[in-house]
């Protein structure tokens, strides 16, 4: 299934792995973008592995990292919104497509 993200959703990514790499080293920062692709690939193969959360939208929690990949499907699609932080702003993402 082809996987992609919202602007924003990237943009999240980066700034999660700048904050990581700067707060603690370089390598937590690279690992904190592997989990993410890791989530990504298990989506791909298994869209509805995510949990449902508010309507459509579901959500896949990152391991080691207090993320979730909230996302939803369209037709062929794993359309990511957010990168979201589990204790900042929940459904800041709300009005993203």
């Amino acid at each position: 299934m082809k996987v992609s993200l919202a602007l924003q959703a990237e943009q999240e990514l980066i700034e999660g792995a700048l904050f990581y790499a700067r707060e603690a080293n370089a390598e937590l920062g690279h690992a904190f973008i592997s989990e993410f692709e890791r989530s990504i690939e298990l989506l791909r193969e298994h869209p509805q592995l995510g949990a449902p959360w508010r309507g459509v939208t579901r959500r896949l929690p990152l391991r080691r990292f207090p993320y979730s990949v909230v996302y939803h499907i369209r037709e062929s699609e794993v359309r990511v919104l957010a990168v979201a932080h589990q204790r900042r702003k929940p459904g800041f993402w709300k009005d993203r497509t």
